[in-house]
């Protein structure tokens, strides 16, 4: 076979092939070029998801008739001029885009200068089918119809109109993050889905675009290193999401996909999240046009860096300074009233007044001083009464003092007591036992709801008021989506407008949780897992987010009936050493272990 050059019909197709992949890359060009062309107000409207009609208009510079046949040339492009790809400053630079488009859809441009004519160009499918004067105000309109309708190998891979929806939504989103100084709005099958307004800041633009409690859930990150700039915003560590859909990253306003930016903000959270859990994050980094390669994919989604450490660090050191000048406000902070007793060195401790009610005096957390007692009022070791010794009252009825329990041959010991109310101590035959409450109980709970639904299905807790969620409209799709199968696990959700869940009914087993927690969790999990699991894979990941929900806190202080009953049911329980991320539930401290702590042989 001998080598040959292609038609430039099917060089379009190939090049088309890698920028267009779905709607949601097509819209990402078209409103690149939009905001290239010095825009304020860009509008989109879309229809099917995007298939069937893609629409960007904005009030940019426009293009006279001749620079309008050009644009649907390949490789023309007026965002190069000096031709120093090196230094590339805006977000398109390729002049590939409108041709590929316009090579597997019906293209239709529309463009007028100020002070000058409208003129508009169709291409179908590779073929032109219009050329002439236009009436439209000044700036540039683009609709795209029908994308890979005579490509039909390529049409059937697209998704649903619904996810190919929430893709192109996803696109502007983060397009309009990166540019608070323009005007955005969405419209989709003739409803307005998204509207912000320019000259916004850029913390309440990412607030307005994401969750609006990030606003108060956030810290302010500025920090310069070498001619490179971090900006941003960043949730604290309590804030969180299941999956890292949240993290939004910018170089030179571009939006990008980083391994490198997305490993340095684990890093930096690194210690004080969940492993399982992920930051929401939006992020720019301003740095010299010479130190990045934004020339690295067709899509213009990842780039390289010249210096990727300092980059790196810039981001673990802007983070963690942002979060500690915060005031630690990081998850399971203490009390002020708890932090208050390690500074009250130089307090007395009251005197005991021989009231055995255990309510008098105020608790003293004295750093070194040593008890003291009025002369023939000393403690004798078999006096059961409450001293300074005995833990605050609880809001609930407790015997004046309870034996301890006998211990037996339970391989988890017998509960002793509590450690910072999140471990549980136990003492074994063996040895010492801890046990994290919450990752212990997790997963109990979790063995639960696969034993109730192996039986049929999960029992159901109908709410007093039912609970109204608000969600973005895709996650919104996503659940309703699945009602069936959130209907199994005990967990009943309506569609409530286009925003909006709502919770009529929770699993029984979760007892009193947070709906809005976990039907949050629950979309952001079928966001990232639906498509590529299985329906038993499905089910046991909605099953294990429940699950987590529905455990007992780190926090909560259990009293020594509760605490043994999670030993016991822990070991009649399968799986119950880790929980159901793969942590451990359980150590145990054997007593030559513990003997070597204190010097014994």
């Amino acid at each position: 076979m001998s080598i040959r050059r292609l038609p430039s019909h099917l060089v379009n197709r190939i090049a088309a092939g890698e920028v267009v992949e779905r709607p949601a890359s097509a819209l990402k060009e078209l409103v690149e070029n939009a905001i290239d062309s010095g825009a304020t107000r860009i509008a989109v409207v879309l229809a099917a998801g995007g298939i069937e009609r893609i629409e960007v208009a904005d009030d940019g510079c426009g293009m006279t008739p001749a620079e309008l046949a050009l644009a649907l040339e390949r490789h023309a492009t007026s965002k190069l001029p000096d031709e120093d790809i090196d230094r590339v400053q805006t977000l398109g630079f390729r002049g590939e885009a409108l041709p590929s488009i316009a090579s597997v859809a019906r293209l239709t441009i529309e463009s007028r200068p100020v002070g000058a004519e409208g003129w508009a160009r169709t291409i179908d499918n590779g073929a032109l089918e219009r050329d002439g004067p236009a009436a439209l105000p000044p700036g540039t309109r683009v609709v795209a119809e029908a994308l890979f309708a005579r490509v039909p190998a390529r049409r059937k891979f697209l998704r649903s109109p619904r996810a190919e929806y929430g893709a192109c939504l996803d696109v502007v989103r983060r397009l309009a993050m990166a540019r608070p100084d323009i005007a955005f709005s969405v419209e989709h099958d003739g409803r307005r889905v998204l509207s912000v307004i320019a000259a916004e800041g850029r913390p309440a633009r990412v607030a307005a675009l994401t969750d609006r409690a990030l606003a108060d859930n956030s810290v302010a990150i500025d920090l310069e290193r070498e001619g490179h700039v971090l900006g941003g915003v960043a949730g604290l560590p309590t804030f969180h999401r299941g999956v890292a859909d949240h993290q939004y990253l910018f170089v030179n306003g571009r939006p990008v996909r980083d391994r490198l930016l997305i490993g340095a903000i684990r890093g930096a959270y690194a210690e004080m999240m969940p492993r399982d859990r992920h930051a929401v994050v939006a992020l720019f980094l301003d740095v010299p046009p010479s130190e990045v390669d934004v020339n690295v994919h067709p899509a213009k989604t990842e780039v390289r860096f010249r210096d990727p450490a300092l980059v790196r660090g810039m981001i673990v050191s802007g983070l963690r300074r942002a979060l500690d000048a915060a005031g630690h406000r990081v998850a399971h902070s203490a009390p002020a009233d708890i932090m208050a007793l390690w500074t009250q060195g130089s307090s007395v401790p009251p005197a005991f007044d021989g009231d055995a009610s255990g309510t008098s005096g105020e608790p003293v957390g004295s750093q070194g001083s040593a008890p003291t007692f009025p002369a023939g009022q000393g403690l004798r070791l078999n006096d059961h009464r409450p001293t300074f010794f005995a833990a605050p009252p609880q809001a609930r009825p407790t015997p004046e003092w309870t034996p301890p329990p006998v211990r037996e041959d339970f391989p988890l010991g017998v509960a002793r007591g509590q450690v910072a109310k999140t471990y549980i101590v136990a003492e074994a035959e063996d040895g010492l036992v801890l046990v994290d409450q919450h990752a212990a109980h997790e997963r109990l709970v979790l063995e639960r709801m696969r034993v109730a639904l192996a039986g049929g299905r999960v029992a159901s807790q109908s709410l007093l008021i039912p609970e109204v969620i608000e969600l973005e409209e895709p996650a919104c799709d996503r659940l309703e989506a699945r009602i069936a199968e959130l209907a199994e696990f005990g967990l009943e959700l309506e569609r409530f407008g286009a925003r909006a869940m709502l919770v009529r009914a929770t699993p029984a087993l979760l007892g009193s949780g947070d709906p809005k927690g976990l039907v949050t969790d629950l979309a952001d999990e079928l966001a990232a897992y639906d498509e590529a699991l299985s329906l038993r894979e499905r089910l046991d990941a909605i099953a294990g987010t429940m699950a987590c929900h529905g455990s007992v806190r780190a926090g909560r202080v259990l009293s020594p009936a509760e605490m043994n009953a999670l030993l016991r049911e822990m070991e009649a329980t399968p799986h119950s050493g880790q929980c159901n991320h793969g942590r451990p539930t359980w150590v145990k401290l054997d007593l030559k272990t513990v003997a070597k702590l204190f010097g014994r042989s």
